[in-house]
């Protein structure tokens, strides 16, 4: 998702914050690594939902992907002035996860297990799951098993979960959850148009048309699975 333009000069102040914002950050790169890594071990202990993902991934921010965010934020007045103090609390993918799974019929399944297993391990929802979709027979199936759906023009689509870890640390991170089809999209769209839109006009359609493939092969691989069920199901 692209970020939005600058709405005013950064200040010398600015500057400080930040600086002091990703020091602190980088003093504590590992204790944000073992939060992203004890949550995976979580997800993949719960066996009904390892049976479910295709594959799991984590990363944590790399301290200058932080900086460029947090001049971002700095430049927008919408955002607070985010400093060392509160920096676990206003930037919350300082660890990420991703959960793949193959088609949409696992996705009602996938956001139960992945409450209970939040829910078991106590850790902390912050605000509601937020299912980012561009497709309407998508919207109608995320907001089917209570997501809050927001369409997006950018074509992107994923299902996040902002987490706390643990209330003591002040550590969240994001959790995704997509298709392998949307995983190809999102992987493409990352590298050339975010955080902000390539100057490439025929680049940025092109992204749309890949949008539309995306969809219509997690169309197919939907379409596969019901088969192959009703297949197996009708087998003497």
């Amino acid at each position: 998702m692209a970020s939005t333009d600058a709405k005013r000069e950064l200040t010398d102040a600015d500057q400080n914050r930040i600086d002091g914002a990703v020091k602190h950050f980088e003093e504590n790169r590992q204790r944000v690594a073992t939060v992203a890594k004890s949550m995976i071990a979580c997800f993949e202990d719960d066996s009904k939902l390892r049976q479910l993902i295709h594959f799991l991934k984590y990363r944590v921010k790399d301290p200058q992907s932080l900086r460029d965010k947090l001049f971002r934020m700095a430049s927008n007045d919408r955002y607070p002035p985010v400093d060392e103090s509160n920096l676990f609390q206003e930037v919350r993918d300082l660890a990420g996860i991703r959960i793949i799974h193959l088609h949409a019929d696992q996705i009602a399944d996938l956001h139960k297990r992945i409450m209970r297993v939040l829910d078991e391990h106590s850790y902390q929802l912050i605000g509601d799951p937020i299912a980012y979709c561009w497709d309407l027979d998508y919207q109608e199936l995320f907001g089917k098993i209570g997501l809050n759906v927001q369409p997006q023009s950018s074509m992107y689509t994923t299902v996040h979960y902002d987490v706390l870890a643990h209330e003591s640390s002040g550590i969240a991170c994001e959790l995704q959850v997509r298709s392998l089809a949307d995983e190809l999209w999102g992987e493409v769209s990352h590298r050339v148009n975010y955080p902000t839109e390539s100057p490439s006009e025929a680049c940025r359609d092109q992204l749309k048309v890949l949008a539309r493939l995306t969809s219509g092969c997690g169309r197919l691989v939907d379409s596969i699975f019901k088969t192959h069920r009703g297949a197996v199901a009708k087998k003497p």
